[in-house]
């Protein structure tokens, strides 16, 4: 069996790392390469399998029904009453939305709320009552509640994903 390497003339066989007693130099770093590949490769399939979702009950149902009240006030007039949409307004619950935000996090959407909505006054909203409005989303989704309340910390949302169906 050939050693990792030995098409170089400076990492030589395995036969020979053998008989010195010691694992030649080009042995040692493609190990290391090998181990270092290895873990990246885990971190990276446990990272993506530990990552929130909507599905994880990112909301309570309390806060999802302050966040009805505050949508009537301040969404429904462009939204509509259902989330619908209305003319240059998007729907912010359906196919259409979990099209249009499908992989996205939940912070981008939190952002831009925070920053651009109400269209009548953008910015206006304190980030809990942000934060309420798109808990009543979720529930308007059919996202199920869980028993912590949805943080109104951009960097926290940031990492919780958008996914049309459970476990994708």
């Amino acid at each position: 069996m050939e050693f990792p390497g030995s098409g170089n003339p400076e990492c030589g066989d395995r036969r020979q790392a053998a008989r010195r007693g010691t694992p030649h130099g080009c042995y040692v770093l493609s190990m290391a390469r090998n181990r270092v590949l290895l873990a990246l490769a885990a971190a990276s399939i446990l990272g993506a399998q530990g990552a929130a979702t909507v599905w994880d009950g990112i909301y309570t149902e309390a806060q999802a029904k302050a966040g009805e009240s505050l949508y009537a006030k301040n969404c429904a007039s462009c939204h509509g009453k259902t989330l619908q949409g209305e003319g240059q307004a998007p729907p912010l619950a359906g196919s259409e939305f979990l099209m249009n935000w499908n992989g996205a996090a939940v912070g981008e959407l939190f952002e831009k709320m925070q920053t651009a909505m109400p269209a009548d006054n953008p910015g206006s909203l304190p980030p809990e009552q942000t934060a309420s409005i798109l808990a009543y989303m979720l529930n308007a989704g059919k996202f199920p509640a869980g028993s912590n309340a949805l943080p109104a910390d951009i960097e926290k949302l940031k990492q919780i994903r958008f996914e049309p169906a459970k476990g994708r």
